[in-house]
């Protein structure tokens, strides 16, 4: 009987721990989304003249461009002093940035120090959620048993699946409720300032999280390390590679799916902005619904087979997908429905994949730095990219770019070792 107790206490996932853990995670990725998904009312607010969505999109991609840093310095913080300690310093710096974005007068009030404190404020969001992956990410994969590995890093993703499924669903509401001109005044401020406020509740439950005995037994190799962002190219070349090929289709699929596809949709395909955040909205449900069972599978057939689907099967549908961005909430359903579903083979077990790539001497460091850079390069420009090219008429080469990324990450992804169950280094 003790015995089958002992047995059941291990079989149970922490789910106390994993939802602490993840709740920051879900607050950290609100404020980011709801940025690009409200862009489109507050632009005038911080920018003049016809160009106020480019540049406020453009500095939406300029902070993608800070990630890459906060990514190399909160990943070595954490390799230095902890997942925890790390965590809930980004998690202080997104809240923060959330409440001066939501609380800033606008260019018509202070002129240009308007636009200067949004892209400052929107800088230190940048440097946080490049540690916040990394960390988070190692967090998850560092206190799973090696046979669940799958299933922990699926909360990552259930937690940010949330996030965006309250973001879409404020965008629903605050549409359906309030006129355009409503929303361009005052509206978009609602959704920072929540984000702002949730920052405090992410803080107290990050307060109860236990440190990582991994972390514990190698802090002090992570200290006696010299020049460690070299010894990521020097030591793990091929860890690197791999990180850059596969990440770069999963931020182009999200960076679509979540954040280009909406203003993307409104503006130039003339769909109705109740109707795309109704059709993000369930397809973000499906999301959320998808992540435990795809961890799961992967601990019993792998992380490769899954990742092989889903590259392939991006490659071949997203540009029929593309031409269903159009009016009708049958049309996006489709589209939203069918990317977001495809893409949970990746997200389930992203936090596995990257972990399993470095020592965990280097593991935030590794993560931080190369899948932030790898993201600022192709999620950070997404937005700007579909609204430019838009612009001349060619959003179509925008889908044809995101099929030659999910080709390469095929190819990629067949390097790859199988890794499931296996322990961490």
């Amino acid at each position: 009987m003790a015995h089958d107790a002992a047995t059941t206490e291990e079989s149970r996932l922490p789910v106390r721990t994993l939802v602490a853990a993840s709740i920051g995670n879900a607050i950290e990725w609100y404020d980011w989304t709801i940025y690009t998904a409200f862009s489109v009312y507050f632009a005038s607010a911080f920018f003049p003249g016809e160009l106020a969505l480019i540049n406020t999109l453009a500095t939406f991609a300029l902070a993608f461009f800070f990630r890459p840093l906060g990514g190399w310095l909160l990943g070595r913080f954490a390799d230095l002093r902890g997942r925890k300690t790390a965590m809930l310093l980004t998690i202080s710096l997104m809240a923060g940035g959330s409440l001066i974005i939501g609380l800033l007068p606008s260019f018509h009030t202070i002129g240009w120090a308007a636009s200067i404190l949004l892209i400052l404020a929107r800088v230190g969001q940048g440097l946080s959620l490049g540690g916040e992956v990394s960390n988070a990410s190692a967090y998850l994969a560092e206190i799973a048993p090696p046979p669940k590995r799958g299933r922990y890093s699926s909360f990552f993703y259930i937690s940010t699946g949330a996030a965006l499924l309250i973001a879409s669903l404020l965008g629903y509401v605050l549409t359906a409720l309030l006129t355009k001109d409503q929303l361009t005044d005052f509206g978009w401020r609602i959704p920072f300032l929540i984000g702002g406020v949730l920052g405090l509740l992410g803080i107290w439950l990050r307060r109860t999280l236990d440190e990582t005995e991994q972390f514990e037994e190698n802090q002090a190799k992570a200290k006696a390390l010299k020049n460690p962002l070299w010894m990521t190219l020097t030591h793990h070349p091929k860890a690197v590679g791999q990180l850059v090929g596969f990440s770069m289709l999963s931020t182009l699929c999200y960076y679509t799916f979540f954040s280009a596809l909406t203003p993307f949709a409104v503006n130039n395909r003339e769909a109705s902005a109740t109707d795309v955040f109704l059709a993000l909205s369930i397809a973000t449900a499906i999301f959320i619904a998808l992540q435990y069972p795809m961890g799961a599978l992967s601990d019993r057939i792998g992380r490769k087979p899954q990742l092989l689907v889903w590259s392939a099967a991006t490659a071949i549908l997203i540009v029929p997908l593309s031409t269903l961005v159009r009016p009708g909430l049958g049309n996006l359903l489709v589209v939203f429905c069918v990317g977001v579903a495809l893409y949970t083979a990746m997200t389930s077990i992203a936090p596995a994949i990257m972990s399993e790539l470095f020592p965990t001497e280097l593991r935030g460091l590794g993560i931080g730095a190369w899948y932030n850079l790898t993201v600022a390069t192709f999620g950070g420009t997404a937005p700007l990219v579909i609204q430019a090219l838009a612009r001349y008429d060619l959003s179509t080469m925008f889908f044809w770019y995101i099929a030659i990324g999910a080709a390469i990450a095929f190819f990629v992804i067949r390097t790859l070792p199988e890794t499931r169950a296996t322990e961490l280094r």
